[in-house]
């Protein structure tokens, strides 16, 4: 079958994009922006790539058009394939009808830590010898790629996905995860996101409910027990095994935490090992907690699972160190939502400890640009030294609000730029030797890190 996939440098079009080539298929696709790390991954998988949406790719004769929920009408592709009535399905209804069908799929949801958790659980499995595969939202750095269909052997039956609540497409409303016939479900946590298409966290819980309904009877909940939202979920209805994790007491998963570097893993009070990894900040024990309880299902015990994690590499754009010039070390993190904003600033806080921080950051997320989180702003950069916002003046990308007046209660600590040349002199000259730029976007951010790099040099 040849697809071709619009929309295909997203993280979880292009990983469709991979996996449909593993499987055979003939692949080509389109997109509007084209970065790394999704661009050179593609390019390195022998996929065509091709700038813009022109009605004329429709030349191609693809036997399936694979419809990205970046796509919506008006789209000069889209309205081609929909006025000559050419065949079209969504990304996910694609991954559950052709992938995920056969397999023992273990999903990852979540506000937060969708991606790491998904690449701590691939590589736990991947370590005790499962050969799994999975489409994770970033780049695991154990394995260097984002998606495959499984490991060596090309058999086996586990797939790890992470499970997004975003909608499917335009022409269908329900959330990604609810067409991966899951059976093992990590609920990481739950907090109000996506103010672009939820109207509050009540709707939000409404689409995880759906998720929980899908989950066999066979099938397990893995569950954040420190997060009402998700108890509210389990609430409505449950027809599965379930643990909690993050809890306290004789049941479920707990940790103990003895220094940023290690920590116990205890399971129905029952010591079960020890992690020591590079890894910082609560959040990522609660990844990990998430991860040893989800491979526990499959038949992972935790002293395996735990040995796995001593080994973890984590993700890139996750606190990634991109380079140091002069004693100045820049990371790039895809910290996008105040929660995750606040907890990496912190992270790298405790790390440096009263070294600067010197925060760089894009709100590009449809909810940032909708200002829906500007009041949340000041708080989450408290942790920071200096603070750099950057909002484009027009453009896609552009914010409907005032970043300077969101960041002013933060005071002379914190500016706004809306030209990135600006930005990059503007963080040099305050730059000195001992300093961490944090830059944190969802997106390419212009290459920002590189130019901050040069300009250093310089």
């Amino acid at each position: 079958m040849h697809i071709h996939i619009l929309g295909i440098c997203g993280t979880f079009m292009g990983g469709l994009a991979v996996l449909a080539k593993e499987a055979g298929h003939k692949v080509t696709g389109c997109d509007a922006n084209v970065y790394p790390p999704m661009s050179t991954q593609l390019q390195a998988q022998g996929i065509e790539l091709i700038e813009g949406f022109a009605p004329e790719q429709i030349s191609l004769q693809p036997d399936l058009f694979v419809i990205g929920n970046v796509v919506s009408r008006g789209n000069p592709l889209m309205e081609e394939i929909l006025n000559r009535g050419l065949p079209y399905v969504s990304g996910p209804q694609w991954i559950g009808e052709h992938i995920l069908h056969d397999k023992w799929v273990l999903s990852v949801a979540g506000t937060h830590g969708k991606t790491t958790t998904s690449s701590m659980l691939a590589w736990v499995l991947e370590d005790a010898g499962y050969d799994p595969g999975f489409l994770i939202g970033g780049v695991p750095m154990n394995f260097g790629i984002s998606a495959r269909l499984s490991g060596k052997t090309g058999e086996s039956p586990f797939f790890v996905i992470e499970a997004d609540e975003y909608d499917t497409a335009f022409f269908d409303k329900r959330s990604k995860f609810v067409h991966y016939r899951t059976k093992t479900a990590v609920l990481n946590n739950l907090e109000y996101d996506h103010a672009d298409i939820f109207p509050d966290l009540g709707a939000i819980e409404t689409q995880f409910h759906h998720l929980v309904r899908t989950v066999p009877g066979v099938g397990r909940l893995i569950v954040n027990g420190r997060e009402e939202a998700l108890q509210r979920v389990v609430a409505r209805g449950c027809w599965s095994d379930k643990e909690f994790f993050g809890v306290d007491g004789a049941q479920g998963w707990a940790l103990k935490t003895h220094d940023d570097d290690s920590f116990d893993v205890i399971f129905n009070g029952e010591l079960q090992g020890t992690v020591t990894w590079s890894l910082t900040g609560e959040h990522n024990r609660m990844n990990a907690l998430a991860a040893i309880a989800a491979a526990r299902h499959v038949g992972v015990t935790p002293a395996v699972a735990i040995e796995a994690l001593c080994k973890f590499e984590n993700v890139k754009r996750r606190m990634e160190v991109r380079g140091a010039v002069r004693d100045i070390t820049v990371y790039d993190d895809f910290a996008h939502h105040p929660t995750a904003i606040a907890t990496t600033v912190a992270g790298l806080r405790k790390k440096i400890g009263d070294a600067r921080v010197l925060a760089v950051l894009e709100p590009r997320s449809n909810t940032m640009k909708l200002g829906t989180m500007k009041q949340a702003l000041p708080g989450s950069l408290s942790d920071a030294d200096l603070v750099f916002g950057y909002g484009a003046k027009a453009g896609k990308d552009a914010l409907g609000w005032n970043l300077a007046e969101a960041l002013a209660p933060l005071g002379s600590r914190a500016a706004a730029h809306d030209e990135l040349d600006g930005l990059v002199r503007a963080i040099v000259q305050a730059a000195r030797p001992g300093d961490h730029v944090l830059v944190m976007s969802n997106g390419g951010f212009g290459g920002v890190h590189q130019k901050i790099l040069d300009a250093l040099a310089q």
